[in-house]
């Protein structure tokens, strides 16, 4: 037996605005449990019709100087899906934050998203169990909503009416008949 490793880890990187940016450390239980949990949502729901769902783990050639590794993505045309990528704007793009990866999809991220037409972008936080919704309209990403699993410390001060009143689902703006549960995509998580 020679000191070889029988098991050597694959370094994962993105090409961000042209620079080289190593994706380190490997995602906490939490970020890939919810991956894991959306990616599971839209392959059930996208099951036998046009449009692709794509977990962690597949690399995103949106432009020259961009090439991402989201999270989880929705592609409609099948053109721009090729055997090494996806090549263009995917229609849905998700992105689950890390504390080394925050700055990135919230900004420069979000920004070439928006730039090449990405419709619905998420940025998910699993460890305070909020997604953030962004809609394109007129070429820029508006705010649609923030959707939070609230705490039961919280839960337990409020009125019945005020919990009747904190969303527990939201309407995936790609399927109007596509809803999405907090519990789903926050579930087994710690």
């Amino acid at each position: 037996m020679g000191n070889n490793l029988a098991y050597q880890e694959e370094s994962w990187d993105e090409l961000i605005d042209g620079k080289v940016v190593a994706m380190s450390p490997r995602p906490s239980v939490n970020h890939h449990q919810v991956s894991l949990n959306i990616a599971n949502i839209f392959s059930r729901y996208l099951n036998g019709k046009t449009c692709r769902p794509f977990g962690d783990g597949v690399d995103l050639y949106l432009t020259e100087k961009d090439r991402f590794i989201p999270d989880g993505m929705v592609v409609c045309d099948p053109c721009k899906i090729k055997r090494n990528g996806i090549y263009g704007a995917p229609d849905l793009v998700i992105e689950v934050l890390s504390p080394s990866t925050a700055r990135y999809d919230r900004g420069h991220k979000k920004d070439a998203y928006e730039a090449a037409g990405v419709r619905e972008y998420w940025i998910v936080e699993p460890d305070s169990r909020m997604i953030e919704v962004y809609l394109l309209t007129d070429g820029k990403f508006a705010l649609d909503n923030v959707y939070s699993v609230y705490p039961d410390y919280l839960l337990e001060k409020m009125t019945e009416a005020e919990k009747a009143a904190v969303p527990t689902a939201f309407h995936c703006s790609l399927y109007d008949d596509l809803l999405i549960l907090l519990e789903d995509v926050f579930s087994d998580t710690f």
